[in-house]
C-alpha cells in the first residue's frame, strides 16, 4: 500500500543535510519541502530504495536530486549515480535542475546523454569521470556497447517517469542498463500513475522499497475543468468550436496516437490556425523546432501524444484540450495539471462522445468531484482570422559551434536594424541553428537585415520558419 501524505510545512533544515546544501537551497528560496519531498529524502538519504508516485511539478527531481547529491563520496571520480528519463527534454531539465542543487558543492562533475546530441563531445565529457550521469535509454546503452561508459560502480540508480518509458517501449533497454549495474544499489521509481506494469518493474530491480504517494485534497482546484458532449462526427468541428470561442494564445491538445496528431494538426492549418504536432516519430531537429515555436509563442497549438507531452517544460499555458479522453483517469488528471501553475487560473476542456459517459463518470469518481458539462451550442463562434499569434520564428543557420551567442543576435536587431527590444522574443540557439521570435509587424525588416547584414562580421542564411 501507499502512504498517502498530508501537505506539509516541513523545513529543509529539518533533514542532515551539509550546510552548502541548506544554504543553496535558501538561495533557491527553497524553504519548505513539497509533500513528496518531505516523504521521499528522509528514505532517500537513508539509502533505501523507493517507489513514488509523483506528477510532474510536484518537486520530484529535488527529492531525488538532493539525496543523491548529498550521498556522493565526492573523491571518488566515478560513475555513482544514474538517472533514466524517457525523452531528451525531461533529460535536460533533470540535468539542470541538479546542477542547480549542486552550485555551491564544489566539483560535482555531471553528463547528460541523450540522443538527438552529437556522440563524440559527449565521450569526451565522460573522459572526465563524471560523478552523476543522467540520460535516455537509447543512448545510455549505445555508450555502453561502445565502452565508453561504465557502470560497475553506480551506487544509485533512478527511473524518472518510469510509467512513460514503458509506454515508449523502453522496458528491454531499462532492463539490459540496469544488469550493468551492481546488484547492491539504491534504485529510486517515480512514476505518475501505478499500473500493474509499475508494480512489476519494481519487483523486477528493487529490494523491499519504501512507497509513497502524494494525495491532493482537491486536485487541480486551480483549473476550471468544462466537458462538451458532441454527437458522433462532429469532433473536429466541436474542437473548432471551442478554440474559436476561447481564443487561447497557447493551447496543448492530447491525442491518443501520432497518426491522429499529424492529421488533425495539418486539418487545422488548413483551417487557418496555427497548430504543430508533436510525438515520438520525429526527428529531434523537428521536434526542437516545433517546441521553439510553441514556446516563443510564434505557434499557438500544439498537438500532442501523452509520452510526447512527457517532460515538456511549458509555462504559462492557457489552456488543455482533451481531444480524446485518456484511458485512464489518472493520465486525465496528469493531462489537465499542465495549465494552472504557479498560481494562474487554468482551463482544461474535454471533448466526448455519448458512448464515452463511462469514461467521464470514472473521471468523477477519481476526482472525487462532479465535472461541468456544457452543450457545444454554448459556444460563440468567431472569425480565425484574428487568431494569428503575436509572434513570428526567423530561423539563422549558424549556432553555438559558430560561437553565436544571444546577444549578438540582439545586437544586431537593436543595434543596427533599430528593432526595439521589446519587440524581440525568446532566441534558442542549437550547434548549428539559431532561432528567434520577434514581433509580427517588425518580421520583414528583421528577417531582411539577417539576410543582408552581417553579425560579428559574418553573413548567415536567414529564413521564416514556417
Amino acid at each position: 500500500m501507499y502512504l498517502k501524505t498530508p501537505v506539509t510545512q516541513t523545513p529543509f533544515s529539518s533533514l542532515a543535510l551539509n550546510p552548502d546544501m541548506l544554504t543553496n537551497l535558501e538561495s533557491l528560496r527553497y524553504q519548505h519541502m513539497t509533500p513528496i519531498q518531505a516523504e521521499a529524502l528522509p528514505v532517500v538519504l537513508q539509502g533505501k530504495d523507493l517507489i513514488a508516485k509523483a506528477r510532474t511539478g510536484s518537486g520530484k527531481t529535488a527529492a531525488f536530486g538532493i539525496g543523491l547529491l548529498t550521498r556522493l563520496d565526492l573523491q571518488d571520480y566515478k560513475v555513482q549515480a544514474l538517472v533514466l528519463c524517457p525523452t531528451r527534454e525531461l533529460a535536460d531539465q533533470v540535468g539542470k535542475e541538479l546542477r542547480r542543487l549542486a552550485r555551491m558543492t564544489p566539483n560535482i562533475k555531471l553528463v547528460t546523454l541523450c540522443g538527438g546530441a552529437p556522440y563524440g563531445p559527449q565521450v569526451t565529457s565522460l573522459q572526465h569521470h563524471a560523478h552523476i550521469v543522467v540520460g535516455t535509454p537509447g543512448r545510455i546503452l549505445k555508450h555502453l556497447s561502445k565502452g565508453t561508459l561504465n557502470l560497475d560502480t553506480v551506487r544509485m540508480l533512478v527511473l524518472d517517469e518510469a510509467d512513460r518509458m514503458l509506454d515508449m517501449g523502453f522496458y528491454e533497454d531499462m532492463a539490459a542498463i540496469i544488469a550493468m549495474t551492481p546488484p547492491v544499489r539504491q534504485t529510486l521509481l517515480f512514476s505518475a500513475t501505478y499500473p500493474d506494469t509499475i508494480k512489476q518493474m519494481s519487483a523486477d530491480f528493487q529490494t523491499e522499497p519504501a512507497e509513497v504517494s502524494v494525495s491532493e485534497d482537491a486536485p487541480h482546484a486551480d483549473i476550471k475543468q468544462i466537458f462538451y458532449e458532441f454527437d458522433k462526427g462532429e469532433r473536429s468541428k466541436t474542437l473548432k468550436s471551442v478554440l474559436n470561442h476561447y481564443r487561447p494564445e497557447s493551447c496543448l491538445i492530447f491525442c491518443n496516437m501520432k497518426q491522429q496528431c499529424d492529421e488533425l494538426a495539418a486539418d487545422l492549418r488548413e483551417q487557418g490556425y496555427y497548430a504543430r504536432a508533436l510525438h515520438g516519430d520525429l526527428e529531434q531537429k523537428d521536434r526542437d523546432r516545433v517546441l521553439v515555436q510553441f514556446t516563443n509563442k510564434s505557434t499557438a497549438i500544439l498537438i500532442a501524444t501523452d509520452v510526447a507531452a512527457r517532460g515538456l517544460d511549458i509555462k504559462d499555458l492557457d489552456m488543455v484540450i482533451n481531444y480524446e479522453l485518456a484511458h485512464d483517469p489518472d493520465i486525465h488528471v496528469h493531462r489537465i495539471g499542465r495549465t494552472g501553475r504557479a498560481g494562474q487560473q487554468g482551463l482544461a476542456i474535454s471533448l466526448y462522445m455519448p458512448s464515452e459517459v463511462h469514461k467521464v463518470t470514472a473521471i468523477e469518481d477519481f476526482q472525487g468531484q462532479s465535472v461541468t458539462i456544457q452543450p457545444p451550442a454554448s459556444l460563440v463562434e468567431k472569425s480565425v482570422a484574428s487568431l494569428k499569434p503575436a509572434m513570428v520564428t526567423l530561423g539563422l543557420s549558424a549556432g553555438r559551434k559558430d560561437k553565436l551567442r544571444p546577444g549578438d543576435i540582439l545586437g544586431a536587431l537593436i543595434k543596427d536594424a533599430g528593432i526595439p527590444a521589446r519587440q524581440i522574443g525568446k532566441i534558442n540557439i542549437f550547434d548549428t541553428l539559431t532561432y528567434v521570435a520577434v514581433e509580427r509587424s517588425v518580421a520583414r525588416a528583421a528577417l531582411d537585415h539577417l539576410t543582408e547584414g552581417k553579425i560579428k562580421g559574418r553573413k548567415f542564411r536567414a529564413r521564416k520558419v514556417n
